[in-house]
């Protein structure tokens, strides 16, 4: 996005709530869901190529797996279609009245996965941390709207949204990114500018926050100083 000059649409379509866009570097496509629409979308801005999946279930994130296909966090917990279009659960957990949300991918290859609860019920979602040998561990069991995490390039910090909060949270990584401790705010958005949703962390390490409700999209520097 650089200095915010030439900033223009991409791609015009709709959703009933669009989320999430992930970059596929290996596809050469961007990936995004429509949560409440119950469907994946990826675009292939080099062809114009457009593809839509359907889940039967609602879905809060879509991911690239190495092997190929996408991993998604479902309603009902995280599941992966393989390269074929095959589903599976990697992660089966129901729990009435809760959605899965926003989900990252960590640089050990982890993925971790947000909940809420679909009326919002204040500590009613999780954060959960899925192993790349599919071990489940809740990190955070006290969330409202779980939604945008993410790392510094070194990876020793992990950046994390529960929205209602209206603050940007920083942890402090151990043991080569299986645990998180140190939870303290890296920035709070001031009210009446929008509440902070999903984010992404830049070469520089500063942190990309976008505004729901508020139609922007800021930086913070690794101090916390909102930078642009």
């Amino acid at each position: 996005m650089g200095t915010g000059t030439g900033v223009g649409t991409a791609l015009r379509t709709s959703a009933e709530l669009g989320e999430g866009p992930t970059w596929d570097a290996t596809a050469g496509r961007l990936i995004w869901v429509d949560i409440l629409g119950a469907r994946v979308h990826t675009f292939d801005p080099a062809s114009g190529n457009r593809t839509v999946m359907s889940t039967e279930q609602h879905v809060g994130a879509a991911k690239p797996r190495a092997a190929g296909g996408l991993v998604v966090n479902l309603r009902d917990g995280v599941g992966l279609y393989d390269a074929e279009g095959r589903f599976s659960w990697l992660h089966h957990a129901p729990s009435p009245g809760r959605r899965g949300n926003d989900a990252a991918v960590a640089p050990d290859g982890a993925l971790w996965a947000g909940s809420m609860c679909y009326d919002e019920t204040p500590g009613g979602g999780t954060l959960l941390r899925l192993a790349p040998d599919g071990t489940a561990t809740t990190v955070l069991d006290d969330v409202t709207v779980s939604n945008g995490t993410g790392w510094s390039p070194d990876g020793k910090r992990m950046y994390y949204i529960d929205t209602p909060t209206r603050r940007i949270d920083v942890f402090d990584v151990h043991e080569g990114g299986s645990r998180v401790t140190g939870r303290r705010p890296l920035a709070e958005v001031e009210e009446g500018a929008g509440y902070p949703d999903g984010l992404t962390v830049d070469a520089d390490g500063c942190v990309w926050v976008a505004l729901w409700d508020g139609a922007a999209v800021r930086r913070y520097t690794p101090e916390g100083a909102l930078d642009r």
